[in-house]
């Protein structure tokens, strides 16, 4: 089992959220709160907390695949197939990414990431209890199934996860322009968690920023955004937070009158409603430009 990177990084990652609350406190910054920090922090110990057991969900599968069924014996120590890990990782992350924004059943274990108003590094620990549970762990499969190791995969998988964490900024502005270019960096990512129509859905990149700009979905930063979800959820209850979209998909089911209701419900994208009173971006843009 590989060495699990995110535990021995939390007190770098407590300490620099103290830092960051006494630096905007003393430059007079409205980005911190401390009931919303204490918030974020407790979502982020609860996924660790939780992650004990289902992230073992994902060990037994890429094991079992990359044991039965992969398709070929790579050297574990040649370069190239750490490089193409690396790529294939951060690619299949922004896919995934992608489609938790996407589709409701993924959206509604990734939100919790969105739903802080406030935008720094607490809110980087704002993360899903319920993610491993949902089997999205199984878009990474195709990687050990090719014969990449497991361990490899887990290893990019967190990698990927610390890089993201000091991105979740508003204290650095722009990195070099050659910088953000290729890797995803704080003003990137700011877009990403903006609720601002321009900004909803884009930028789902994890290390690299080029997935966006091949795929169509890169959006720059240009007015500071808005940030937390469309609806915001009034609470600081950690747990309420977690499971707050999975309450509101079983009241959606419960009313549902048909097999199409059930399945625009569940796999439908976030805010799809039969009777339409509820709008997807896609519904809220059109309507935007009937104005």
């Amino acid at each position: 089992m590989t060495p699990q990177l995110i535990l021995y990084a939390v007190p770098f990652f407590l300490l620099t959220v103290l830092f960051e609350s006494w630096l905007a406190y003393k430059e007079h910054r409205d980005f911190i709160e401390a009931k919303d920090s204490l918030t974020s922090i407790g979502l982020g110990l609860g996924n660790l907390a939780v992650g004990m057991i289902t992230k073992s969900l994902a060990y037994v599968t890429y094991f079992y695949v990359y044991d039965h069924w992969r398709l070929a014996d790579f050297q574990f120590n040649w370069w190239p197939v750490w490089v193409f890990a690396f790529l294939a990782e951060d690619m299949t992350y922004y896919w995934v990414h992608r489609i938790s924004h996407e589709v409701r059943f993924y959206w509604a274990s990734h939100m919790v990431h969105h739903s802080s108003p406030k935008y720094n590094l607490a809110a980087a620990l704002r993360q899903t209890w319920t993610g491993n549970l949902t089997g999205g762990f199984l878009f990474w499969a195709w990687l050990p199934l090719l014969g990449v190791h497991p361990f490899i995969v887990f290893f990019f998988q967190q990698t990927s996860l610390l890089y993201q964490y000091w991105i979740h900024t508003e204290f650095i502005q722009k990195m070099p322009n050659w910088f953000e270019q290729f890797f995803n960096t704080p003003s990137h990512h700011r877009v990403h968690h903006g609720t601002d129509l321009d900004y909803l859905d884009t930028n789902y990149a994890g290390v690299l920023i080029i997935w966006d700009r091949i795929f169509g979905s890169f959006q720059s930063e240009n007015d500071r955004p808005h940030y937390g979800l469309t609806k915001q959820i009034e609470s600081y209850n950690p747990a309420k937070i977690a499971f707050y979209e999975w309450v509101q998909i079983w009241k959606d089911l419960v009313h549902a009158k048909s097999i199409k209701q059930v399945a625009g419900y569940l796999f439908g994208p976030p805010g799809w409603s039969d009777d339409g009173s509820r709008l997807t971006v896609e519904q809220m843009r059109a309507q935007a430009k009937k104005k």
